[in-house]
């Protein structure tokens, strides 16, 4: 390989993995990319320390292999990973504290996230190196596939559905809404999903698909069809941002090599009048500026009477349900009460985000906050960003009473 062309020019601007090779043919280094020429394009471009200018040195030969998606890509990266430890993987190989992907051994079985110190119950996928990218797989696939999180003793004894299944995460296990037999197709294709058998997945889905329309039985074909257009229209865009980090190095300063994204901020607010027209506000404050036209509001759907928590709790998980952008810190108008729920949410949903909240103190004339502000970050930063989201609810929720009242 010649320094005086680009070794990576004739690579795709797609997702994929990329495999580093060097004279006889070995495997140096795998990774994966949601678009794979910029990917590669940072090793050769990029100022290296010593381990990436010694990889770069080496490398005789770029392989790859393209996938539909950059959540594919995390996936065929880990297996081949797992195949071929390559040298410059060390990290990869000393997997005792990554993720994997674990299907339980229970009559219905669990997806979880598991550790690889944890002691094995099950089936496992992966190791995944990055937590945030498997956390947002996984959040990904349980749309398309619900599954069950519950312990085994509850299956079924639910008085009334979890919250899971009324935004369409959980089957129905809770209460019995849902057979073994069905329930386990569902296992079948994450298990296929996450060994890169997509392909599989969807031809066993239109033949169910129209075997349930020949049965006249049309709303299970209506669930198979969703189930098919979203395997083959996965939004991911917001899913991976690339490698993080080049093979094997400390953390490079953000800044001087534009790998960490503008800083998102999302504040929350809940508006309502003992529990009427109830509504929910999201605004999106990118490096401190407002960006309106990533706001959202949310009409509080499951939640009768005046509870903020519960109605926080419903809004979050329906903003989380949306493959919109990450936020970086989470701005919650409310107290502990508030934070505490928030913070519930990310956990079920495997996500780790900061959460603030900004309380108006005993006698509301003072700003409270609660919990940790990241560095860098001001409180007038964040009560601007309370004081918009309350604006926008607050807007929203008069939109609504002004509605109802003329009918």
């Amino acid at each position: 390989m010649t320094r005086t062309r680009k070794p990576y020019a004739r690579l795709p601007g797609t997702p994929g993995v990329y495999l580093f090779k060097d004279a006889s043919d070995k495997i140096l280094y795998i990774g994966k990319a949601g678009n794979l020429k910029r990917r590669v394009a940072s090793y050769f471009e990029r100022p290296p320390d010593y381990r990436i200018e010694r990889l770069v040195g080496d490398i005789k030969k770029i392989d790859y292999k393209k996938t539909d998606t950059a959540l594919e890509a995390l996936i065929l990266e880990s297996e081949l990973i797992k195949k071929h430890q390559p040298p410059f993987n060390v990290k990869e190989k000393d997997d005792k504290s990554f993720l994997y992907v674990e299907i339980t051994l229970d009559s219905f079985p669990r997806v979880l996230l598991a550790r690889g110190k944890d002691k094995p119950a099950g089936e496992r996928f992966g190791p995944f190196t990055l937590a945030h990218s498997i956390r947002e797989a996984l959040r990904l696939v349980r749309k398309i596939f619900p599954f069950n999180t519950h312990e085994p003793e509850k299956i079924g004894r639910f008085t009334r559905p979890c919250f899971d299944y009324e935004i369409g995460l959980c089957p129905g296990t809770c209460v019995g809404a849902i057979s073994r037999g069905e329930y386990l197709k569902n296992i079948r294709n994450i298990k296929l999903f996450f060994t890169g058998k997509k392909k599989q997945i969807l031809k066993w889905l239109k033949r169910e698909m129209k075997s349930a329309s020949r049965a006249l039985e049309f709303e299970k074909a209506e669930t198979l069809r969703r189930q098919i257009f979203a395997l083959q229209h996965i939004q991911d865009v917001a899913f991976i941002t690339e490698d993080n980090l080049t093979p094997n190095t400390p953390a490079l300063p953000a800044g001087r090599y534009n790998l960490k994204p503008a800083f998102r901020i999302e504040g929350y607010d809940i508006s309502n009048i003992s529990g009427t027209s109830a509504v929910g506000s999201m605004v999106v404050f990118t490096n401190g500026k407002s960006d309106k036209n990533e706001y959202r509001k949310f009409r509080v759907k499951t939640i009768h009477g005046s509870n903020d928590v519960a109605m926080l709790k419903e809004v979050l998980y329906r903003r989380f349900r949306n493959n919109w952008p990450k936020p970086d810190l989470i701005l919650i108008d409310g107290g502990m009460g508030q934070v505490n729920a928030a913070k519930l949410v990310l956990r079920k949903l495997s996500l780790s985000i900061p959460v603030v909240g900004i309380a108006k103190g005993a006698k509301r004339k003072k700003n409270e906050f609660i919990g940790k502000i990241p560095p860098g970050i001001g409180e007038r930063a964040l009560i601007k960003v309370r004081d918009e989201a309350h604006r926008f609810a607050q807007a929203y929720h008069k939109k609504l009473r002004s509605a109802r009242m003329l009918t």
